[in-house]
């Protein structure tokens, strides 16, 4: 493995133009600080915005600037004022991080500022390709990047490439208002790993996936067209022992012992956010007013200092949100202060590393109550800084670090009544129990820093990549190929058993239209009239059917996976086997049709069959597992098994299976050459009871009994029109 490449929005070296002078300084934002210590401990380069528009920038200031840039093993990606206007302020943060936070209310669908977001992502694009060696893993950063994966997969197919998300990943209800979220999931898709802070996160995207692009998964792993992406939840952490250190540095007990001379006799209850209006900023001011009006005992005994930090000043929400901020700051202040006592310290700026430190350290109380957060770092550095274990965290449930902070007082950010209460009972919460809390949380903090956070990820990246490489393997590659061919040409006796649905023809939404085309009907005619040959096409499809379909060709057909077989004109029934059990079993599939608008029941000799391709796959995902459950249970006295295949659920008798049919099918002659082609886990059975040296294909991905794979139908009638070629050359 190569060098790491990081992608992200932002390097972690911010870059601005002062008095026709450049100055550099570290970028805030939790991916930037997150994992800088990362970056400067491990091999990697830095891909990003450093800042300043390219327009503002001489020829000579920019090469100074990639200079300084270099020594950081950092490379920028310049971006023009109008790119920044359209892209940063424009798309992402008036469309993306709205819709994602579901403040449904605020998000632009403006197709300009769309193109620019595209425009943007592919000059991303093209700095990773100008500096990606073939080793190297790509792993890309948030929001503002979520089409470069696929835009990279398209120039460097065989890339390593992780994507995370640092933001929540919305419910598909609210992803489906988006215009573009098909080119979004698309471009997400692009990468191997995608990794989110939550299993709820997680479970929107693969719910979203499934709903756009019809993609099975299983245990988190997409089967997306020819590819396999894994998704999977890596809550981060922080660079825990610098919060935890940081404490005992002289300069910040200086720093403390400050600020504590100011709040003597105080309690400190501290509010600090980037000032967006998904952090709840307002409505926790309201509840601080809330309580100094229900607890009068506590003015003058209560301090609640306000870091608000300036973002995004270009929006307009922001700007509005901030004269609200100040004026109702203002407003409680003037009801509640006293001549000694100012209910609420202002500051609308961001703090120095020391400054922050010594904040944590000194406050009794922090109050973190964003109405929707992807993680929110701040929680787990003020647990860090809490180095004595005294202090209490009273933390939204809305945030992502709530699932691993749950000694925290959670509570919800919209109801004033509870958080009114969080304040009251953390104040007056015992010393014992502040450290008994803390101390389960900084154990688990300290375990999970970032540093095994972004190990893990990349480990994850790595896992899923051998993966990869071990489905490609058992690709049936040119040189597998040619060895096939061969073994068919010199071979007196063939055996070639073929699956129809999703092996020799596309899945249709409704079954009785994937009727056979005039090439799929050349290609089997001209195998079966090959002396040499028994063409055997083994299905679930009813004897009717294929009959229908494949009665003038001179092949086997085995009907309903093995119950009726014909060989010549009539069909036999392989297997003594009854169907009253139907009685029984057609009463719940009907409910289970009710429940499920667009599946039904196709019901065939011996065995009844529930479809729900064309469900609401959400639903019908819902509903597959519910009644599978309720089928197990029902058959499990009456010897029927319950089969999965693609979109269906199948009641037949548990004896029947295309493995019987196939081990039929063999000892008819002593074959020298066996080919035998399936596309799901009814073919399983199939591939498990050949010999060592047949030829067993799998179409599609994922794990399997047969030996090799291929990618489609499309494929499969590509190789039997090769076999064709061969007898039409001899």
């Amino acid at each position: 493995m190569g060098r790491l490449l990081i992608v992200s929005n932002r390097l972690p070296i911010s870059v601005e133009k002062r008095r026709e002078k450049l100055s550099f300084h570290p970028s805030m934002g939790g991916v930037a600080t997150g994992l800088g210590a990362f970056h400067r401990a491990h091999d990697s380069l830095w891909i990003g915005w450093p800042g300043v528009a390219l327009d503002e920038l001489s020829e000579h200031e920019r090469c100074e600037l990639e200079r300084r840039l270099e020594d950081e093993r950092c490379r920028p990606v310049f971006l023009s004022a109008s790119d920044v206007e359209g892209y940063y302020h424009g798309f992402c943060n008036r469309t993306i991080w709205p819709l994602f936070h579901c403040f449904t209310q605020y998000p632009v669908y403006e197709k300009e500022l769309w193109e620019r977001y595209r425009r943007v992502n592919e000059a991303f694009c093209d700095a990773v390709l100008r500096v990606a060696g073939e080793d190297d893993v790509v792993w890309v950063h948030d929001y503002q990047l979520m089409l470069l994966p696929k835009l990279i997969r398209e120039q460097r197919p065989d890339a390593t490439i992780g994507f995370f998300l640092h933001i929540p990943f919305p419910s598909f209800e609210v992803f489906r208002l988006l215009p573009w979220r098909r080119e979004l999931l698309d471009g997400m898709l692009g990468a191997d790993l995608v990794g989110l802070h939550t299993y709820h996160y997680a479970q929107n995207f693969i719910e979203s996936v499934r709903q756009l692009f019809g993609y099975e998964d299983s245990f988190g792993q997409i089967t997306a067209g020819e590819r396999v992406v894994k998704v999977d939840v890596f809550p981060m952490g922080i660079p825990y022992e610098r919060f935890a250190s940081a404490v005992h540095d002289p300069a910040v007990q200086r720093e403390a012992k400050k600020m504590l001379r100011q709040t003597v006799g105080r309690k400190v209850i501290l509010s600090i956010d980037r000032m967006d209006y998904t952090k709840g900023i307002l409505q926790r001011l309201k509840a601080f007013d809330a309580f100094l009006e229900r607890y009068p005992e506590y003015r003058e005994r209560v301090t609640l200092i306000l870091v608000a930090v300036p973002s995004r000043t270009g929006v307009e929400h922001y700007a509005q949100l901030k004269r609200k901020v100040n004026e109702l700051v203002g407003n409680i202040n003037g009801k509640h202060a006293t001549m000694g006592w100012i209910p609420i310290w202002y500051m609308s700026r961001g703090l120095p590393f020391k400054r922050l430190v010594a904040l944590y350290s000194i406050a009794d109380v922090a109050l973190i109550t964003p109405l929707r957060d992807g993680m929110n770092l701040m929680a787990k550095e003020f647990i860090a800084s809490k180095t004595d274990g005294r202090g209490v965290l009273i933390l939204s449930e809305m945030a992502g670090a709530a699932e691993e902070l749950g000694e925290a007082i959670i509570v919800n950010p919209n109801s004033e009544e509870e958080v009114v209460h969080a304040m009251r009972r953390a104040l007056e919460m015992p010393q014992q129990e502040q450290v008994e809390r803390n101390r389960i949380m900084q154990a688990r903090l300290r375990r999970y820093d970032v540093g095994r956070w972004a190990g893990e990820f990349l480990e994850g990246l790595k896992a899923i990549r051998a993966t990869q490489m071990e489905l490609k393997a058992r690709r049936l590659t040119p040189e597998v190929r040619e060895g096939l061919l061969r073994d068919y040409a010199s071979a007196e006796r063939r055996l070639i058993l073929l699956d129809y649905d999703g092996t020799l023809v596309p899945f249709e939404r409704r079954p009785e239209r994937a009727v056979p085309d005039e090439e799929l009907l050349g290609l089997l005619d001209a195998l079966s009239r090959e002396p040499k040959n028994r063409v055997v096409v083994i299905s679930g499809r009813s004897r009717a059917t294929l009959d229908a379909w494949f009665g003038s060709l001179d092949v086997v057909l085995i009907a309903e996976h093995g119950v009726w077989v014909r060989q010549g004109e009539e069909w036999e029934r392989t297997e003594s086997i009854g169907s009253e059990w139907k009685e029984e079993i057609r009463p719940l599939l009907e409910l289970y049709v009710d429940r499920t608008p667009g599946s039904f029941i196709e019901e065939k000799d011996f065995s009844l069959v529930w479809h729900y391709r064309n469900a609401d796959p959400r639903l019908a995902s819902i509903r597959a597992r519910e009644l599978k459950d309720a089928l197990l249970s029902m058959t499990a006295n009456l010897n029927l098994g319950v089969m999965e295949g693609s979109k269906v659920l199948e009641i037949k008798d548990a004896v029947i299976n295309k493995g019987r049919s196939a081990l039929r099918c063999m000892s008819w002659e002593d074959w020298d050459f066996i080919l035998a082609v399936g596309d799901d886990r009814t073919d399983e059975d199939m591939f498990a009871v050949l010999p060592a040296w047949a030829y067993s294909i799998k179409v599609g991905l994922g794990l399997s009994r047969a030996r090799f794979s291929m990618g489609s139908h499309h494929e499969v009638r590509g190789l039997l029109g090769e076999l064709v070629a061969i007898e039409d050359e001899g």
